[in-house]
């Protein structure tokens, strides 16, 4: 089975059956050893019923205790051979579902890597969740259909072989009846399909609302936003249940007909078999045998009903996963190195430039003009930004992302160590064994005790039990807004980048950390290229350079003073003069 180091090769995502078929694939062995166990077991219960007419019309009847002893014999060895049978079957098709599960989860997985910064910009969260969550499991267990669902057709058959040496009139009423069952549960297979994907859709975007309310919930208290919003998810969350009755009621019905019908069926042909025998055509012993016989075709039947309603539910997952697979990163198609020296970033479209070596900050009317404009200077939007005097599109991605760093405040933290969170250091990956934090090298321990101090996070670390060695949960949700956002400056400053572009990196702070953090950032990236997008005038007031951006492009540009003397909307927008903006 398929560990954490393996390979899981390259799905084939050209639709979700192929998908399917492609987790098969890659365990033949394991598979075929699945049907064979499974086709074994099946045939092996429809023998049953004819080593018991044996032992009735050979021994019971006519008094031959010889003969009754070996059937009975025959029928124990078998009985106790068809449970270890059982039992390899479970375990074979268990590894079959567990190595489908842990394969899709790695293909995600290495394809959410894959598309890195460009994933939240192509699929919600929710819907991601939802796949690792939901349809991994589901898909999995659709696999099924290798093992018992082999065994069913195989069981079948042999079943229709032994009836016609019984009734050739019994044996066309099974072998035409059973298809008949399979095709009265197919139109609700298809209309089950539709409403499992109808519903899969809304389970992704509620999944995604309650990773924002879970992330945002302390600030739309502090709105008074909490109502409205816990009313668009009570609305949201109703549709989800009403869906989700959708998707009972067919469920429900697919499986009462799986094992409805059958057992209509069994008491149709057990009717006609017992008028054959009181007519004489057939003797007790097959008259037993036929209705065990069609007794044991009701285990198939309903495995092929509940493989059906497997395969449906795995086809829509299936392809939800593919469509996660279909996407693409950004292209890169740069082959040209990052300039030798410092130079400028200039974004056309808003007219940004911004000088190499300086603390510069973006004030925007608009906050998503100022995101907008980072995620263009970043290269993680197509643009015709430059850097020098090359596009940055023509610069190999690689060497962009190495030189030119976008700190979100949003960012995500891992769970783990909060050394971890903030930056690992070299000798954890020697340590992977040891259940003690590796000690930083001094170097590293200087540079990470310089961000700390940087962003006013030393007080941070003192406060927790076991300092940098405390381990954190996922998004830092142990600590307040303000402390999550000290800790991703830290670690932003940490990185060393050569061009820091970080986005409202003090928005969550009160005034006197704000102040802090400002004097600090500015010493701690002089002479080092740094873009912040912020209003607050205790941040500008440390900038070298303020471009004020009205419309997303830029509408003055000058110091912090500058500006407050010479342009009306920057003063409104930073000191809130209401009164100068009505003068």
């Amino acid at each position: 089975m398929i560990d954490a180091y393996q390979d899981p090769g390259t799905p084939d995502s050209r639709s979700g059956g192929r998908y399917l078929w492609w987790l098969v694939a890659r365990q033949p062995w394991r598979c075929a050893a699945g049907a064979m166990f499974g086709s074994v077991w099946m045939v092996l219960l429809a023998a049953t019923p004819y080593l018991m007419s044996r032992a009735i019309d050979d021994g019971l009847e006519p008094g031959d205790m010889g003969a009754l002893a070996l059937w009975s014999g025959a029928l124990f060895t078998v009985g106790a051979f068809n449970s270890w049978l059982s039992i390899m079957r479970h375990r074979t098709m268990t590894r079959v579902r567990m190595d489908a599960n842990f394969r899709t989860v790695k293909v995600v997985v290495g394809q959410a890597v894959r598309l890195g910064a460009s994933l939240p910009r192509q699929m919600g969260a929710g819907e991601v969740v939802t796949i690792g969550v939901g349809d991994v499991q589901t898909i999995s267990q659709s696999l099924t259909v290798v093992g018992p669902g082999v065994g069913a057709v195989v069981a079948y058959l042999a079943v229709a072989v032994l009836l016609v040496s019984v009734s050739p009139l019994i044996a066309a009423v099974v072998l035409l009846g059973i298809p008949v069952i399979v095709l009265l549960v197919g139109p609700l297979l298809g209309r089950l399909q539709g409403s499992e994907t109808e519903y899969r859709e809304r389970q992704g975007v509620l999944t995604a609302r309650i990773g924002d309310l879970a992330g945002g919930l302390r600030v739309l208290a502090g709105l008074g936003g909490k109502t409205l919003v816990a009313d668009a998810f009570r609305h949201d969350s109703q549709r989800l249940r009403e869906q989700g009755y959708r998707v009972g009621a067919v469920t429900s019905w697919v499986q009462a007909l799986g094992i409805g019908l059958p057992t209509l069926f069994l008491a149709v042909v057990t009717w006609l078999a017992a008028r054959l025998a009181a007519q004489g055509d057939i003797t007790v012993g097959q008259l037993v045998s036929v209705y065990g016989y069609v007794a044991v075709l009701v285990g198939p039947v309903a495995f092929w009903v509940e493989c059906g309603y497997q395969i449906s539910r795995g086809l829509v997952c299936a392809r939800r996963v593919v469509r996660f697979l279909r996407l693409e990163p950004m292209p890169d198609t740069g082959t040209r190195d990052a300039p030798s020296e410092p130079s400028a970033l200039y974004d056309p479209e808003s007219g940004v430039r911004i000088l190499p070596g300086r603390l510069t900050a973006l004030v925007a009317e608009d906050p998503a003009d100022a995101t907008a404009i980072l995620d263009r200077l970043a290269r993680y939007t197509p643009s015709n930004a430059t850097w020098g005097d090359t596009r940055l599109d023509e610069i190999a991605l690689s060497q962009v992302r190495s030189h030119i760093l976008l700190a979100d405040h949003e960012s995500d933290l891992f769970a783990g160590s909060l050394q971890d969170m903030i930056g690992p250091f070299r000798g954890a990956k020697n340590c992977a064994t040891s259940h003690t934090p590796p000690a930083p090298a001094h170097g590293e321990q200087a540079a990470l005790r310089t961000a700390l101090h940087a962003a006013a996070a030393e007080d941070i670390v003192q406060a927790l039990p076991d300092g940098l060695n405390t381990q954190m949960a996922a998004q830092a949700r142990n600590l307040s807004g303000g402390q999550r956002q000290r800790i991703r400056l830290a670690r932003a400053l940490l990185a060393a980048p050569e061009i820091l572009l970080t986005a409202e990196p003090t928005s969550a702070l009160d005034a006197h950390t704000e102040a802090t953090v400002a004097d600090r950032l500015a010493k701690a990236r002089h002479g080092r290229t740094t873009v912040v997008t912020t209003t607050s005038p205790l941040v500008l007031d440390r900038t070298d350079t303020v471009h004020y951006l009205a419309d997303g492009k830029v509408a003055a540009s000058g110091s912090h003073h500058e500006l407050l003397d010479t342009t009306p909307g920057y003063r409104v927008l930073v000191a809130r003069d209401n009164e100068e903006a009505v003068r």
